[in-house]
Formats: structure tokens, C-alpha cells, sequence
């Protein structure tokens, strides 16, 4: 056997024979495209050829001998080396007629030393090497043609984007008021719904989905500011957004529901209820008088339920007939706008003493502790009152039937959101010791405006359990309008912008008759004290006749809170500025006249 002996040179296979076979100058053949990449693939580093051939996406994936068979030299001479011969014994023969020979500097490189090795597989690799670059830069180019293309769709998508929207639901995530009331202000939808592109330029997918409005949002991010404002727009209670002042002051409003809950006690002998130890009654400020006539005019559409006053002084009228009580006796009654959660008694109540919602439902809870701990005390006067009522029907229930509007009563008021009864009335005046009028519609109205029911919420609760000496005779007023309380509260007299205000008690006359000349019916009076009921108005209230003849109640405004007079210098300043704006370019500079300092007569 005869052996050759060469020099093992690394990254080669040593070759046993000097012959070459002869193969087909056709270097593509399936043959030798598959020998080539055999050899190619079994060399000691073939794991970096095999690197090499793959030159990116979509590259072929025929050898570099198949590949670059075509391309020469400037000498005329293979650029791409073949695969070298597969070590046999003896010479291997080809069915193909011609035989490949290597060129002479590749033949000299193999017999180099290792060093030069180095320089020549550069050359060997020189051609692929360049398409492996190539393939690689139209690999980046089409990626910087995507990147670009998604570019210029981001840009189309900011330039068709409405920013302000957008703005807007940042404003709920980021608690930002003034995003969203601009976005309002300017006629926006708030049942408008992100789509992905929107959410796209917002590039915030944590906090938006696609179909969410600003009122999912204000849920979801718990802004309980917001979302009042969100639903009156939705709701239809009022043009415009609502502007109360507990909005514009949210920090002063949660110290006033604090104080609130510290004003609260226990009544520990006697009837164990729960009843507040200071007393205060709420009044539009005077200052509002001051304000541009315009700017009057915004305040009112931002504070007052304009609907809600329509239904009540549409005839037959339940609030402000009497021309006597609302222009000589300046004791107009205005509809405070009120949430539509479901705690609208609860709020009314509120805002009627304090000026705020009751969000932290701390008057709800007091509520239901005092129904469950003087149970025993209520439902014997209310089951005697409904048996009354029930009786003039010609109507009676079994005690089975009681006991289960009993349990239901006591349920709706430790339910936040759940709608309240003529029941819960009766024991908020014992909680905020002094009567309370409501003032509403006799007729629940269908959509149609057909009477589907008789509403019988209109009247005055007495708290009857407590020692009237221990209560205030200065009541308060509620408005109902089909299944919604409101607050009526009066205007302070012009007088009181003095800074004698905080030492006069000014009066408010509330009417304790309808537009018909009858008295407003008491709330759960027994058997014995029914036909009594203007002796007992004359007891529990304030009570006198005006020059008309009409029977009044007299509602004390003292002092104003506190809190709640900052409250309201606050929100009254939101209107004095948008009134510095709305005058100050028409401000003319006065004339200056100059006079001359020379000594030098008027003739001269």
C-alpha cells in the first residue's frame, strides 16, 4: 500500500492521494453539489463553513462550489475551492471525464506552513465571505425599510389621532381634572370608546383596552370625583359639566365629612340611637350676586339640576308658587344637582346641612346601625302608620308580610346604592335631630308622561321619638322627582357680603302648605294624633302666617362652618377668575396728564 506523506495542516483533512478524480467540469451537478457539501460538513471546523453557507432568510442552500462555479478571477483561476478528495486507498475514479486540478496558489497554500494557512483561507473564504456581508446588508436594509414603514405609520397614526381625547383618558389614569373637564368643555363625548390605534400613541397597554370610555377608566382607577361629572353627561340631568364645590375644593370636602363623623354620638339612655351633636344648614353665598352677569349664569348651569327644578315647578307646582314666600320674603328655594348612585337621599341630606356628598357613606351606616339597635321602637310605628294607609285602600297584610318589608326596609339601608323609603326619612330626622320637608311630585310619570303611580314621599318628618327641647325647630328641604332627591337650599340676602354676616341669623320661609292651600301631610302619626297636625307643626317648627295667610315654616341660616366657608371662598375664586379673564383686555388705561416743570405762563 502506498502512502504519500504530507504535513497535517489544521482545519484540513490529510489526503493519502495525489491524484485527483477526474469530475465534470459542470460543477453543479447533483453529484458533486452533494460531495461538496459532505466534505465541506466533515472537516475538523465545518461547524464554521456550515456557518458561513447560511448566508440569512431565504439564502440557497446549494454549496458555495455549486454556488460560485460561474465566478472567476482576474486570472482566469476557481475563486471557490472544491472539496478536498476523501482519503481512500488508492486513486478514486469518476464516471465524469474531466478532472478537476486545484490552482497553483491554493496547491501552494496547502503545502505551506500553518502560518500562511491563515492568510490563504482568507482568500479561500474572500468570495463567500463577501455574499455572506451582502446577504447581511440586504437583511439590514429590509429591516430598516420595516422600521422605517412602521415609522411613517406611527407619525400617520399621531397626526390622525384627537389628542385631546387621548388627554383626556390620561387625565382619568393620572387623576389630572382639568385634562378631562377641557375635553368635556369642548363638546366630547365621554361615552366615546380607545380604539387600538389610539391605544397605540397612548403606548401605555397596562392601563388601556380596547372599548374602554372614561368612565371604565374612572371605575376602574377609582376616581369617585370624576365619575359624577362623567354620568351627568350621560345622563342627560343637566347641560354641561357640574361643578359643585366639593369638586372644586375635594380636600376641604373630606375634612367637612371628618367633622361630620366626629359631630356623631350615641344616645346611651332612653332610645339608643345615633344623632349629630352640631348643627348646620347650607346657603348659596351671597358673593355670587357680585360675579358678571354671564358668569352668574354658568355657576348656576355647573351647581343647579335645571331639570329637576323644571319638574317642580311645573304645574301643578310643588316648590317656589307662592310669589309672596319667593319675592317679598326673598326665600326662593334653588335644586342643588345631586349624584344618580343610588345614595341620592343620602347625598341630598348632605349637601341640604354640609355642603358634600356622603361618599364614605358614613350617614348610610349610621342609618342602618340605628334601624337595627332601636328596631324595636320603629316598627311599631311604622306598622301602625302602614296599616293606616292601608286601611283607607281597603287593604290588609298578614304579620308575615310585616315581618318580610320589615327585613327588607332594614336590608336597603345597609346596602350603599340601594334606593331608600319613606322609613329612612323618618330616622335621618331623628339621626340629624330636626324636621324635614320634602317637597315633590305627587305623580310618578312614565317616559311617555302618562301617571303611572302615586309618589307619596311629599310632607314633613318629625323626629317624634326625641324631647323637642333636644331638638333644632330649623328644618331642612328635600326635593323628589321621580325616584331622585335633591337638595333645596336657599339664597343668602345680598346684606350679608357686610362683614356683620357671621353675627345676624337671616330666615328662610318654607311653605308648609301646597299650591292648593292644604297642609303638607306628617309622616307617621299614629291613630290618636292624626286631625292634630297643625298643632304639631306649630310644635316641632318655627312656625308662622304670613300676610297672605299662608303657614310658613322658618328656616334659621347661622353662622357659616368653618370648613365650609372655606370651601365655598374657594369655589366662588374659580368663577372670580374666569371673570378677571373675561374683563381684563377691556380694562382701559386711564389718562395721564402731563405737566410741564418750566416756569412758563399760560400766555407765553
Amino acid at each position: 500500500m502506498h502512502h504519500t506523506t504530507s504535513r497535517r495542516i489544521k482545519g484540513l483533512p490529510i489526503n493519502n492521494n495525489n491524484n485527483h478524480s477526474s469530475s465534470s467540469s459542470n460543477i453543479g451537478t447533483p453529484l458533486l453539489q452533494y460531495r461538496c457539501s459532505r466534505s465541506i460538513a466533515m472537516w475538523p471546523n465545518g461547524r464554521v463553513i456550515r456557518a458561513l453557507m447560511k448566508t440569512g432568510p431565504g439564502a440557497s442552500n446549494v454549496p458555495c462550489a455549486a454556488r460560485h462555479a460561474s465566478v472567476r478571477s482576474a486570472d482566469h483561476k476557481t475563486t471557490c475551492m472544491p472539496p478536498p478528495a476523501r482519503p481512500t486507498r488508492g486513486n478514486i475514479s469518476n464516471s465524469c471525464s474531466r478532472t478537476w486540478t486545484p490552482s497553483a496558489s491554493i496547491t501552494h497554500s496547502i503545502k505551506s506552513t500553518s502560518t500562511n494557512w491563515v492568510r490563504h483561507k482568507q482568500y479561500f473564504l474572500g468570495i463567500h465571505s463577501m455574499n455572506v456581508l451582502s446577504g447581511s446588508s440586504e437583511t439590514i436594509n429590509n429591516c430598516d425599510t420595516v422600521q422605517e414603514r412602521q415609522e411613517r405609520r406611527q407619525r400617520q397614526i399621531r397626526r390622525q389621532v384627537d389628542w385631546q381625547w387621548l388627554n383626556a383618558c390620561l387625565g382619568v389614569v393620572e387623576n389630572n381634572y382639568s385634562a378631562v373637564e377641557a375635553y368635556l368643555s369642548c363638546g366630547g363625548n365621554p361615552a366615546r370608546s380607545l380604539t387600538s390605534n389610539e391605544i397605540a400613541a397612548l403606548n401605555r397597554n397596562s392601563a388601556f383596552d380596547v372599548g374602554h370610555t372614561l368612565i371604565h377608566l374612572a371605575i376602574r382607577f377609582h376616581r369617585e370625583e370624576m365619575l359624577p361629572m362623567l354620568l351627568a353627561q350621560i345622563s342627560g340631568s343637566g347641560p354641561g359639566i357640574k361643578r359643585v364645590p366639593s369638586y372644586v375644593a375635594p380636600d376641604l370636602a373630606a375634612d367637612i365629612r371628618r367633622h361630620f363623623a366626629n359631630t356623631l354620638r350615641l344616645r346611651k339612655s332612653g332610645l339608643p340611637c345615633h344623632y349629630v351633636q352640631k348643627h348646620a344648614t347650607f346657603a348659596l353665598p351671597a358673593e355670587i350676586e357680585e360675579l358678571p352677569i354671564p358668569i352668574q349664569e354658568q355657576l348656576y348651569d355647573e351647581l343647579l339640576d335645571r331639570d329637576a327644578q323644571k319638574q317642580l315647578e311645573t304645574p301643578p307646582p310643588a316648590l317656589n308658587w307662592s310669589l309672596e314666600i319667593t319675592a317679598r320674603l326673598s326665600s326662593r328655594m334653588f335644586v342643588l344637582w345631586n349624584r344618580s348612585a343610588g345614595d341620592c337621599l343620602l347625598d341630598s341630606a348632605m349637601q341640604a346641612t354640609w355642603g358634600v356628598f356622603d361618599r364614605d357613606n358614613i350617614l348610610r351606616r349610621t342609618l342602618a346601625d340605628t334601624l337595627h339597635q332601636c328596631g324595636h321602637v320603629f316598627f311599631t310605628r311604622w306598622k301602625e302608620y302602614e296599616m293606616l294607609q292601608a286601611s283607607m285602600l281597603h287593604f290588609t297584610l298578614e304579620e308575615s308580610q310585616w315581618e318580610d318589608d320589615w327585613s327588607t326596609l332594614l336590608s336597603l339601608a345597609s346596602q350603599p346604592g340601594s334606593s331608600l323609603e319613606q322609613l329612612h326619612i323618618f330616622a335621618l330626622a331623628h339621626i340629624l335631630r330636626r324636621p324635614i320637608i320634602v317637597y315633590g311630585v305627587k305623580y310618578v310619570k312614565s317616559f311617555r308622561g302618562e301617571d303611572i303611580g302615586y309618589a307619596r314621599f311629599e310632607g314633613v318628618y318629625l323626629p317624634l321619638f326625641w324631647d323637642q327641647n333636644f331638638c333644632t325647630k330649623s328644618p331642612i328641604a328635600l326635593g323628589y322627582t321621580r325616584g331622585h332627591f335633591s337638595a333645596l337650599v336657599p339664597m343668602e340676602p345680598f346684606t350679608r357680603i357686610d362683614g356683620r354676616r357671621d353675627d345676624v341669623e337671616d330666615v328662610t320661609y318654607l311653605p308648609l302648605m301646597d299650591c292648593e292651600l292644604k297642609l303638607l301631610p306628617i309622616h307617621f302619626l299614629t291613630q290618636s294624633e292624626v286631625g292634630n297636625e297643625e298643632s304639631m307643626m306649630r310644635q316641632w317648627l318655627d312656625v308662622c302666617v304670613t300676610d297672605g295667610g299662608l303657614l310658613v315654616a322658618q328656616q334659621k341660616l347661622g353662622k357659616r362652618p368653618l370648613l365650609v366657608a372655606q370651601m365655598l371662598e374657594e369655589w366662588l375664586n374659580h368663577y372670580r377668575r374666569i371673570a378677571q379673564v373675561i374683563t381684563a383686555p377691556f380694562v382701559r388705561r386711564p389718562q395721564i396728564t402731563h405737566y410741564s416743570s418750566e416756569g412758563d405762563s399760560d400766555e407765553e
